[in-house]
């Protein structure tokens, strides 16, 4: 009878000791002699490791391979960009912080609430004529233009405080009117958050919503500081209730310019322009360079002549939309200094308080924009924040016409222009950077700026001579240029389509 040997641990140790080689792990190898010569061995199994070592080689690949970005969610060096987005709240902070004060001021050295009015109207008249020259100075890039910016708003500061010492008037007007040339910096913190070089697509939105929260910090901390300075006084020729907002502006400016110097890194040099002729919205192909690699485009390649209806549809829509929210924003922010004062008898101090409890309200909801305004479409956004907004005019109308007008309706009635308008100036810009191909992100970022100026200074004037045209009539001013706005958007729904993000 035959037996089959299995191989032990002890044939495994005397094969070692007989010289034998050591049989490898993954091996099951053993025979066994019997003496009937007749044997049966054990079959042998192999683990095969190709799939692991293409698995590793795959693994090394894809460490070793460079990591390239989805060039829609492209940004720019994080440092630089916040430097971009705190410009842009303390350019809305240095506008507003004399709102408090400008009708008392203007009023001391013998104007009136109209040319206070003025006063906060006239910076951006000028700095709609400094742009065109500033922008062929520029050479694509934000150095220059805000090193311009930082010390116009410097000096013109300083000229705002010591017109109150030299008891002068128009001196007032002259330190705005300096100030104005650097609130050209508002048009390149819109270009810069929408430069197809360095934003991607899908970015626009969100930073557009940053530069809104800045905003609403402007008009909210600047009211609310000018009315403190103003209620504290600092009874002294040089630093009191009327200068102080000019001197503690111009601080700032120096301590940030500064730091900005050091922090802020700009584009590199254009050397050679090229660009396609695909507008972002209809482009599918990603590009074959690095995603953060800067692209440079040459404007020229596209001429306004070959622009459709709908294109100039959706550009003229923009514009009237971005210049009524600016335009009702102003004057609400000039005139409720001059309307409180008579309605309610406050001071500059109480009207600033109003204008940042109003401010502050929109803040949280600002802040849920920013995350969640991407997920829709920048025309939905803009609807949205209309209807509010005229919501809060309507409501504004009525309580004029029942002479109703208390504290906290009139409250109501401001936190509602404040948040829907806001809202909406929101997308504007990103909406067209989006529809139009990257060589006109300075044309659109242009014409955006130059909405928001024109409606900054007439809605300025028009809140100033609120009280004398009757409110009632200044009330309908605003609401029937909402209503032009909403018939644009109504009718060009389709046109105004864009990606998210």
């Amino acid at each position: 009878m035959s037996t089959t040997v299995l191989s032990t641990v002890v044939d495994y140790v005397s094969h070692r000791e007989s010289g034998g080689k050591r049989p490898s792990w993954g091996l099951l190898n053993s025979s066994a002699s019997t003496p009937s010569g007749s044997s049966r061995a054990i079959p042998r199994v192999e683990y095969s490791t190709t799939a692991q070592d293409d698995f590793e080689m795959r693994s090394r690949e894809r460490e070793m391979a460079p990591h390239v970005e989805d060039p829609e969610l492209r940004l720019p060096d994080r440092v630089s960009l916040w430097i971009m987005i705190a410009t842009n709240a303390l350019l809305q902070f240095s506008f507003f912080i004399t709102v408090s004060s400008a009708s008392a001021y203007a009023e001391y050295l013998g104007g009136s609430a109209l040319f206070s009015g003025l006063t906060i109207g006239i910076p951006t008249v000028f700095s709609g004529l400094m742009l065109i020259p500033l922008t062929k100075y520029d050479e694509g890039r934000y150095t220059r233009p805000l090193r311009i910016a930082y010390v116009s708003l410097i000096i013109g500061n300083i000229l705002h405080a010591v017109a109150y010492e030299a008891k002068f008037l128009y001196l007032i007007l002259l330190g705005r009117i300096v100030s104005g040339l650097g609130f050209t910096g508002f048009m390149y913190t819109k270009r810069y958050c929408s430069d197809p070089r360095i934003i991607g697509i899908r970015r626009r939105t969100t930073l557009a919503s940053w530069l809104v929260l800045g905003q609403a910090f402007g008009f909210s901390v600047g009211p609310f500081v000018g009315g403190l300075l103003y209620k504290v006084g600092f009874s002294n020729e040089v630093f009191n209730g009327y200068t102080s907002p000019g001197w503690v502006t111009s601080t700032f400016w120096l301590i940030f310019a500064i730091a900005s110097t050091y922090l802020f890194h700009d584009l590199p040099k254009p050397h050679r322009l090229f660009s396609s002729n695909s507008v972002e919205l209809g482009a599918s192909a990603a590009p074959t360079s690095p995603a953060n690699a800067p692209v440079d485009v040459h404007p020229a390649e596209y001429g306004i002549g070959e622009l459709t209806l709908r294109q100039w549809g959706v550009i003229i829509s923009m514009c009237w939309s971005s210049m009524s929210c600016f335009f009702i924003l102003g004057s609400w922010e000039a005139n409720i200094p001059v309307f409180t004062a008579g309605a309610f008898n406050y001071t500059p101090y109480a009207a600033g308080n109003f204008i940042a409890l109003g401010g502050i309200a929109t803040i949280p909801f600002l802040l849920a924009s920013v995350r969640y305004a991407p997920r829709f479409q920048d025309r939905v956004t803009l609807a949205t924040g209309s209807a509010i907004g005229l919501t809060g005019l309507l409501l504004t109308l009525i309580l004029l016409a029942t002479d109703h007008i208390v504290f906290g309706s009139f409250y109501i009635c401001w936190f509602l222009i404040a948040l829907g308008f806001n809202l909406a100036s929101t997308c504007t810009f990103s909406l067209l950077s989006k529809q139009f191909p990257a060589a006109w992100n300075g044309r659109m970022s242009a014409a955006i700026q130059y909405s928001n100026y024109c409606g900054r200074v007439t809605g300025a004037i028009l809140g100033g001579a609120g009280v004398q045209m009757g409110m009632k009539n200044y009330v309908a001013v605003q609401i029937g240029v909402v209503g032009i706005g909403a018939g644009l958007h109504l009718t060009l729904w389709k046109q105004l389509k864009a990606k998210t993000g």
